[in-house]
């Protein structure tokens, strides 16, 4: 029992997971500063702004739901703490893995998104409401693919368990490098993930120029805080998992260390190139994108990985 204890709330849990989520969004923030010809902020900040937040007064706006304002931060926080890890612990022992357990992660990864709709659409504010509304179509228009794309890698070694696509790839290789429907599969699920993390061009929900902040309109103090820190524990939990599924997983033991930290940086050298490079497209152009482009696509690769290729 207390060993669990210590897997949740240190590592490769909840702090783990937060204390490393906050130096990647640095890290997002420092190359974005680049990018636009600025200096960006010292290592350190996410961490001041932080802490800064929890000292601030939280204020529950007039007719707001008071429940669903205050628990919607919590949910999220659990949501990603819990994808880190269970995807923590089948890398580092792929036989703790259980059968279903890929399944138990996509619905677990959907927590964070769901509560900031139960969050916005809870704050009586229109613009909280807006937002919250363009996130549940941005779900709806992401998640198909997502999971598509997920079950491919798994169709082609027929197992739905985490440890198992592990174990595979340490045996033959990654799933990117010798099958055409993963490296399919890999090109849908990382634009679906970009969606995810509500990256440009899919910032939709928040549109600060629009709405300004969408769903976190109203929220303040240590439960801004909450959901701030969720979005920086997504941005490392959410790369972890395509690395996981198609790059041969996070492995820690010798040489394979520093491969494991090259691969994480690609995949999140390309996130932040793609959010710095693309205009934010609007709710019913994400929609068509995801409906008509990435889902048959994510088709294609499945069928791909049915045929064996």
């Amino acid at each position: 029992m207390a060993a669990n204890i210590f897997y949740f709330i240190v590592f490769p849990g909840f702090l783990f997971t937060a204390v490393v989520g906050l130096l990647v969004s640095w890290v997002d923030r420092k190359i974005t500063a680049r990018i636009q010809w600025r200096v960006g902020p010292p290592w350190y900040q996410n961490f001041v702004d932080f802490f800064k937040l929890l000292g601030k007064e939280t204020i529950v706006p007039r007719g707001a739901g008071r429940i669903g304002f205050l628990f919607a931060p919590l949910m999220g926080l659990i949501g990603v703490t819990l994808v880190s890890l269970i995807l923590w612990q089948m890398n580092l022992n792929p036989n703790r893995s259980f059968m279903g357990d890929v399944i138990v992660l996509i619905y677990l990864s959907i927590l964070p998104a769901l509560a900031i709709i139960i969050g916005g659409s809870s704050s009586a504010n229109p613009l909280g409401a807006i937002g919250a509304s363009r996130e549940m179509k941005l779900i709806l228009a992401d998640e198909l693919p997502f999971i598509m794309a997920i079950f491919t890698p798994l169709v082609k070694i027929g197992s739905l368990k985490v440890g198992s696509i592990i174990t595979y790839q340490l045996n033959h290789g990654m799933m990117f490098t010798h099958h055409l429907s993963s490296v399919i599969a890999l090109v849908v699920a990382f634009l679906c993930m970009q969606a995810k993390l509500t990256l440009v061009p899919f910032d939709i929900p928040e549109a600060e120029q629009e709405i300004m902040a969408g769903p976190y309109i109203e929220y303040s103090g240590p439960l801004l805080a909450l959901f701030k820190l969720t979005r920086a524990m997504m941005l490392f939990a959410m790369p972890v998992f395509l690395i996981t599924i198609f790059l041969g997983g996070m492995q820690f033991n010798g040489w394979a260390s520093g491969w494991s930290v090259v691969k994480y940086l690609v995949i999140l050298i390309l996130i932040i190139l793609l959010k710095n490079t693309n205009p934010r497209l609007r709710i019913d152009q994400a929609l068509k994108f995801f409906w008509l482009r990435m889902f048959p696509l994510s088709c294609i690769g499945f069928v791909l990985a049915l045929l064996g290729l």
